[in-house]
């Protein structure tokens, strides 16, 4: 992929995407450690219950839901923020994948990389109702 873009290169587009996937993992692992910690200090005293099985709230089960819920600082909206970034960075690979590809006028490939990519976000906003 040597490019038309201002001093892109195969080289340089694999350590960007290396980076992010670093970063985006780190982070996310950062979060869900932030999220447990305040979880187990509000909650980790709490005798459970395994009579029955109680899932995640209703609004920790969309995207939005989870957006609004972790600026509250509860426990479990955090978590679920981690699991969001956890997915959030291999689409944004994709994503990069679609640009390297623009870059390097590789139309086939930019067209099943955006396939892919719409896939990935069709999916992660609940699919058909």
């Amino acid at each position: 992929m040597t490019s038309a873009g201002a001093g892109w290169s195969d080289e340089r587009l694999a350590r960007w995407i290396g980076n992010l996937l670093r970063v985006g993992v780190g982070t996310a692992a950062a979060v869900v450690l932030l999220g447990g910690v305040l979880y187990l200090a509000r909650h980790g005293g709490e005798m459970p219950s395994y009579r029955v099985f109680h899932g995640e709230p209703s609004q920790l089960r969309s995207v939005g839901g989870i957006l609004r819920s972790a600026p509250q600082l509860g426990g479990r909206g955090i978590i679920q923020l981690g699991l969001l970034l956890l997915i959030a960075t291999p689409i944004a690979r994709v994503a990069f994948a679609v640009l390297g590809f623009a870059m390097e006028r590789d139309r086939t490939y930019v067209l099943v990389s955006l396939i892919v990519l719409a896939t990935l976000l069709f999916s992660l906003a609940g699919g058909p109702r």
